[in-house]
């Protein structure tokens, strides 16, 4: 099992995973309205409140996982169903001569949802949660204590309920179990289909039109996209994460460096396309292997591209190793004409602090501040400071995930040079994109040539 079992899209859940959980929310609000009505019905209204408590915490469940807010239902589940079953252990669930505690063994099941959780998400909370599950189990397992407010289920109902709630609380915990087996095997896959997808050219480069603020076309950025001989197009948001974790982001990055320049080659020859720069995502891990500038160098100079027209992107990760370092590799590449823009800027790492001393020439205001510049005075006013600061250390500023005329709009006003986002194209294959900007390029010249002079009708 790998040490992380990475979320899809964007640290979000894979589709099986999501099914799993509405599925377990499902099966208890069916389990616990049976009981609710059963208690309604013989007027034991304590233990019918007691369960109508579950039934509206896996409703929330259900609605935050139809909402795609997994990892809120995930917690909101852990928090409240720990505390709901450590408040029913004290409270109703009090073992007698005859009848030992059993609600407490769903205490295990509660800690292996967290740590599902910290697999994919490490934070100190969820070890917090699964700490408070198992000494809790630990707790009502060892003692038979109950306060003296405790309300016992009768005897009767709880010769019952032993068979029922031991069989449910196993059953979750094997689901559990059977979750993590799926999902971190199901990882493995597709590491090794990434793989032989490198060696077996499934791979592409789409490419997304990055314009200026007269809407021109002046470079692009090169999107990877996969598609599988069996699943078909696969996410990147699922398989770049996968990829990162099993260490061939520098295999891939090497592919999509090699294959941008190749393009490159191509489109020197073109006159629509010859002036356009391209601009290449580089992950952390690979512009952080040893000898990465001199590979770039020697792929530049195998394809006899321009290198200012390469610009490579890179996220304030890169200086997790150290800045001087960092700006070392950069300045080797920047003293032979190659560009550098600071991806997802504002997300990371300490900016300002380390803009400065990184020679970048282009700031990328992620796709999150600008959906949020519209929605939000705080949104807005973020924009502007970022923008104000681009153009203070005199570099290009361009937002990406522009999806609305609105949006172009206020980031134009706010001074923005450059812009990309689906308002203005979709990332799309070579041979498209190569003809849209042809037909860009044939519209805007008609558009500038001047209306030809009316011709004078003689009179009689």
């Amino acid at each position: 099992m790998p040490t992380t079992l990475q979320a899809t899209p964007g640290n979000k859940p894979s589709q099986r995973l999501r099914f799993a959980y509405k599925g377990a929310s499902l099966s208890l609000l069916i389990f616990s309205l049976g009981w609710f009505v059963y208690f309604a019905s013989i007027q034991n209204w304590p233990l019918a409140c007691a369960d109508l408590c579950i039934i509206v915490l896996g409703g929330i469940g259900w609605l935050l996982v139809r909402r795609n807010q997994f990892d809120v239902a995930l917690m909101v589940s852990e928090v409240a169903f720990l505390a709901f079953t450590v408040a029913f252990c004290l409270v109703f669930d009090v073992p007698s001569e005859a009848h030992p505690r059993v609600s407490h063994l769903f205490l295990p099941a509660i800690a292996l949802m967290a740590y599902f959780n910290y697999l994919r998400t490490r934070s100190p909370f969820q070890l917090l949660v699964i700490a408070g599950s198992l000494l809790s189990f630990i707790f009502f397992s060892s003692t038979k204590f109950a306060p003296s407010f405790a309300l016992s289920i009768p005897d009767d109902i709880r010769h019952v309920g032993i068979w029922i709630n031991s069989t449910l609380a196993t059953a979750m915990l094997c689901g559990g179990v059977y979750a993590i087996h799926r999902e971190s095997s199901g990882q493995s896959q597709l590491s090794r289909a990434l793989r032989t997808a490198v060696r077996n050219d499934e791979l592409e480069l789409h490419f997304q039109p990055q314009v200026d603020h007269a809407q021109k076309i002046v470079g692009a950025e090169a999107l990877l996209r996969w598609t599988h001989p069996r699943r078909g197009n696969i996410s990147p948001g699922e398989f770049i994460p996968v990829a990162e974790e099993c260490g061939l982001m520098p295999l891939i990055g090497g592919w999509v460096l090699k294959e941008a320049c190749r393009t490159l080659a191509t489109w020197k020859h073109d006159p629509a396309l010859s002036e356009l720069t391209l601009a290449v995502n580089v992950s952390a891990n690979q512009f952080n292997l040893e000898g990465f500038e001199q590979s770039v160098l020697e792929t530049v100079a195998l394809y006899g591209v321009d290198p200012g027209k390469l610009k490579l992107e890179l996220t304030e990760t890169v200086i997790i190793s150290g800045v001087e370092p960092v700006v070392a590799k950069m300045n080797t590449l920047r003293a032979a004409g190659i560009e550098f823009a600071l991806d997802d800027f504002g997300t990371g790492y300490s900016s300002l602090s380390y803009l400065r001393q990184l020679p970048v020439s282009q700031l990328k205001i992620d796709r999150s501040f600008v959906k949020e510049s519209l929605e939000s005075p705080s949104g807005a006013s973020l924009i502007r400071s970022i923008v104000r600061m681009g153009l203070e250390l005199e570099l290009s500023v361009l937002a990406e995930g522009i999806e609305t005329v609105p949006q172009h709009l206020f980031l134009l006003d706010c001074g923005c040079h450059e812009f990309q986002g689906y308002h203005f194209g979709r990332p799309v294959p070579e041979h498209v994109f190569r003809t849209e900007v042809a037909t860009r390029m044939r519209t805007t010249q008609n558009s500038s040539r001047p209306a030809p002079e009316p011709r004078s009708v003689a009179t009689g």
